[in-house]
């Protein structure tokens, strides 16, 4: 059941991600992502100028007349956003934590959809597909996603990118476009590579991953037992130490590269999001340059 208090906090979810997509980039989102192609509209009387290549010879035949065809552009898209709900997201050392600006950024991109008349559904998983909502139109619908988002108290608690995105190859039979909403914790990149290149035959991906500054950086606040989410695994590391900090440090960030070099190779965009900054600025600049690259 779901009570007063859940229900003003979707309300507030909307409303805040609403804001931010009307006033930053609704139309960034409208300019990246053209729709699926073209549709033809009608046939109109020739005028001078008018592309050549466009005449109906058929409508000219009958009528003694130079006709031409118009199309417009086919807006609608499938848009399918991805979500990891895995113990890992439960951090943050800033003011959020990582499942809920991965939260945010979720809702955000659905209402950005919805604005453009796209259909849009939602998949949430850890080490398994948790939830999979399937494309569809409405702000009603929206709302029952924001709702998912916010509620949803996954079983699993590891994560498993690839399961999900084989999942989505199973299910989505419209050429769609997916973002995935992740850290990006994972130790075999080769095999993801191997689920997106499968995936890009027929659909296209966007990563959007999700960090937190101390992910990369270790305070230097003494002996600290860290406790890995995902496995329950415990360790302590005497971070007043300048070896340990540069240890975790290069390790953080040779994980990253593998990330980065196995996106790269299977041809997916990265928008990096955190939980120190505002991430609208981060996906308006992702639009952007997606845009200039067309």
């Amino acid at each position: 059941m779901l009570t007063q208090e859940f229900m003003r906090e979707v309300r507030r979810l909307e409303i805040r991600t609403r804001r931010r997509v009307d006033a930053l980039f609704a139309g960034e989102y409208h300019s990246a992502f053209k729709g699926r192609g073209i549709e033809f509209a009608e046939v109109r009387e020739y005028e001078p100028g008018d592309d050549v290549r466009s005449i109906d010879w058929n409508a000219t035949a009958r009528s003694g007349r130079t006709f031409v065809k118009r199309f417009i552009e086919e807006r609608q898209l499938s848009v399918v956003v991805s979500v990891d709900v895995s113990a890992s997201g439960g951090f943050g050392s800033v003011s959020r934590l990582k499942s809920r600006v991965g939260a945010e950024v979720a809702a955000a991109l659905c209402l950005a959809a919805t604005r453009n008349n796209d259909l849009v559904g939602l998949q949430l998983f850890s080490d398994g597909v948790e939830r999979f909502v399937p494309p569809k139109k409405g702000r009603g619908y929206v709302v029952r996603l924001m709702r998912d988002l916010l509620e949803f108290a996954p079983e699993g608690r590891q994560t498993n990118i690839d399961e999900a995105l084989l999942e989505l190859t199973r299910v989505l039979h419209q050429r769609s476009l997916i973002f995935v909403v992740s850290d990006f914790r994972v130790s075999d990149t080769s095999s993801l590579e191997r689920v997106l290149r499968r995936l890009d035959r027929k659909h296209e991906v966007i990563a959007v991953r999700v960090t937190d500054p101390r992910e990369r950086e270790l305070p230097r606040i003494g002996l600290v037992e860290l406790v890995d989410p995902e496995t329950g695994e415990r360790a302590v590391f005497d971070t007043n130490s300048a070896g340990v900090r540069r240890a975790w440090r290069e390790r953080y960030s040779e994980q990253e590269r593998s990330v980065d070099r196995m996106l790269r190779t299977a041809r997916v965009d990265c928008v990096d999001v955190s939980t120190d900054r505002p991430f609208i600025h981060d996906l308006v600049r992702y639009f952007q340059v997606r845009e200039g690259r067309r």
